[in-house]
């Protein structure tokens, strides 16, 4: 048995070693997270997961797109857009990805004014966050409803194989689910922040204890990873 000194009582405390130590020193939240918040650490866990589900939906479409003997439709063509006579291809993906990585810049730069307490600074970012996701999911929807005008389907599409339509709308939609999500929990605890909740110690959702602005972190960390992912969307779906 190790021995060491709990810090708050001074008392000794017998620590087990080997592969016990190793279960006890994890179950009794002693080291691995020792300095971060649960509300911290259930994010991380939370995207650990959604990685898995993303990297799962996309694993199937490159499987799907690999395995099918039907030629794939052409995404320069399927996505173009008719401006000024010709058309352009990829100029409306090329402006949502454009929009989404901005708002992760701004997404970070109200985290770093949330720590320093100026809360107007937070509020302000968060909001032009959200506006910036809530364009994005506006081209989204536009660019969804081109292509259905066009003939898209989950069952099939007028420019080759049929599984292009399914993978386009099960990955894109919840993608685009994330992204709305995201909109909506920025604009609550801009709220939050705008008020002051966070430093008059006013209780309510994600607001128990003064101060605590770690709750516009977390809310970064899942903006972040929204924002990861579709760089992964951007370049298997629309530049493969």
């Amino acid at each position: 048995m190790a021995q060491f000194t709990q810090v708050e009582t001074g008392e000794t405390l017998e620590q087990p070693e080997g592969l016990r130590g190793v279960v006890a020193d994890i179950s009794s939240d002693q080291r691995a997270f020792k300095r971060v918040s649960w509300g911290k650490a259930m994010m991380w866990i939370f995207l650990l997961s959604d990685t898995f589900v993303f990297g799962c939906f996309l694993l199937a479409y490159m499987t799907a797109r690999m395995s099918t003997p039907v030629p794939w439709p052409n995404p320069s063509e399927v996505f173009a857009l008719h401006i000024g006579g010709q058309d352009v291809p990829l100029i409306l993906i090329a402006i949502m990805t454009f929009v989404l990585i901005s708002s992760s810049g701004t997404m970070a730069m109200a985290v770093n004014f949330g720590y320093r307490r100026e809360r107007g600074r937070t509020a302000a970012l968060m909001l032009l966050t959200a506006a910036l996701g809530a364009t994005f999911v506006g081209m989204q929807a536009f660019e969804w409803t081109k292509l259905i005008t066009e003939g898209v389907r989950p069952w099939g599409n007028p420019w080759g194989a049929a599984q292009f339509g399914s993978s386009f709308f099960m990955i894109t939609g919840f993608h685009g689910t994330h992204v709305t999500i995201g909109v909506i929990f920025l604009l609550i605890i801009a709220r939050k922040v705008w008020r002051g909740d966070f430093d008059t110690e006013r209780r309510g959702f994600f607001t128990s204890r003064k101060g605590n602005y770690e709750s516009v972190e977390i809310m970064g960390l899942y903006w972040h990873f929204v924002d990861l992912v579709w760089v992964f969307i951007f370049a298997f779906f629309y530049l493969w």
